[in-house]
Formats: structure tokens, sequence, C-alpha cells
């Protein structure tokens, strides 16, 4: 059962910009977008023949715009408290089967509750992963931070076996990113310099209403 985000976001929207190649209003929204929260530190796991993505977030306006950007897609998105966090996760689906056959080991489809902890399988992007405006668009509201040099965009707890893939897809769409170690916060990829973050910016469209002025890239002025 789908319940109202916690309400501590304020309103507003932002800049509008320019139509990006890569950008969110390239295509329509779609299932595949969601490979930006495995970038990112969603997880997914299976039962038979469905599977479900879940992922916590730290603070609260993280939670509206995700679960609604879930809904879009056609998905059942629930959220509940995790300790002075959030976890976010969508209901059991055959429509997450494919994504979760990409991004997880081969091997037949476990029945029954997925394993946890150390004997989960571990999620990796898969060789065709690649990154995009929507997918990026994701994965910044999920997991990124901004600083006074840049954005960080983090990671996973065990993702040390994906960030090669995932950095290779940064550049490749104009955002070589700095790969930080895992330290207090976990591992990120750290995206600076004016005309970084000017492509940033481009690529993630327009701040969310949920979102502070100052959690998302600004727009051209």
């Amino acid at each position: 059962m789908s319940l109202t985000p916690p309400s501590d976001a304020p309103a507003g929207t932002g800049p509008v910009r320019q139509l990006s190649l890569f950008g969110t209003e390239a295509a329509d929204p779609s299932l595949a977008d969601l490979a930006g929260l495995l970038a990112g530190p969603a997880e997914i796991v299976r039962m038979g023949g469905t599977a479900r993505l879940s992922v916590v977030v730290d603070v609260a306006w993280r939670v509206h715009v995700l679960v609604a950007e879930l809904t879009r897609r056609g998905l059942n998105a629930s959220w509940e408290a995790a300790g002075d966090q959030h976890r976010i996760r969508t209901s059991y689906t055959s429509a997450l089967a494919p994504l979760a056959a990409a991004w997880l080991p081969g091997g037949p489809v476990p029945d029954g509750p997925p394993a946890v902890g150390e004997d989960a399988p571990r999620k990796r992007p898969p060789v065709t992963f690649h990154l995009n405006g929507r997918r990026l668009r994701l994965w910044l509201a999920a997991a990124g931070v901004a600083e006074p040099s840049g954005f960080r965009l983090h990671l996973g707890p065990a993702d040390e076996s994906g960030r090669e893939p995932v950095g290779r897809a940064l550049a490749a769409v104009g955002l070589p990113g700095v790969f930080l170690d895992a330290g207090a916060d976990g591992s990120v990829y750290r995206i600076s310099g004016r005309r970084r973050l000017a492509r940033l910016a481009e690529l993630v469209g327009d701040r969310p209403a949920a979102a502070p002025p100052t959690a998302w890239p600004p727009g051209p002025t």
C-alpha cells in the first residue's frame, strides 16, 4: 500500500533548461531509468518471476521525489522510517524482473524470500549500462549531495565492483568524476568544475518542487 511521504519539503520550481539529447526531456519515463538508482545506493532483489527495488535515503524531500518518479513509471511505491532515514521500496512485480536479471548474477531465479546480508547477490552494472538525463536525475534525487565545489553522487555501501563501469558511464556523458574511497559517508563520485556542473544541470533538468534550491544544480541565469 502506498503511503504519503513525510512533509518537510519546500515548494518551488527551478529554471527552465534547454532541451538536451541526453536530458530528461529527450524521451518518456521508463523502467529502464531505474538503472540510475542502481548506479547509486538502490538495491534490487528477486522472488520467483518478480523483483523489488528499494533505496534508503537521508532526508524527506528525496522520498517525495522518488515516490513520484516510481509512480510515474507505473510502480506501486511505499516508504517507511528506517531509524533517522527513510526506506523507499516498490512492490514485487514482474515488470522489474528484466532489470533484476540485468543487474544481478546469473543463475536460476530463487523461489521464496530473497537472501539478505552477505548471502544476497551483489548488483553489478550490465555491459550495456549507460547514463542519461533521466537516470542521472533519479541518482541525484536519491544520493546527490551539494558541496561548495560541486556535487557528490553516492554509491551503495558494497558497490566497489561496479565503480569502474559507473565511472565510465559518467565520463561518456561529459561528467568525468573523481572517485573517493569509502569513508564515513561511503564511496562517491565527485563532479566539480563550472563546465561539468553546467552539464550536470543540463542533463538532470529542472529542480523538483520538493527539493531545496541548494540541493539541486542551478540552471543558467
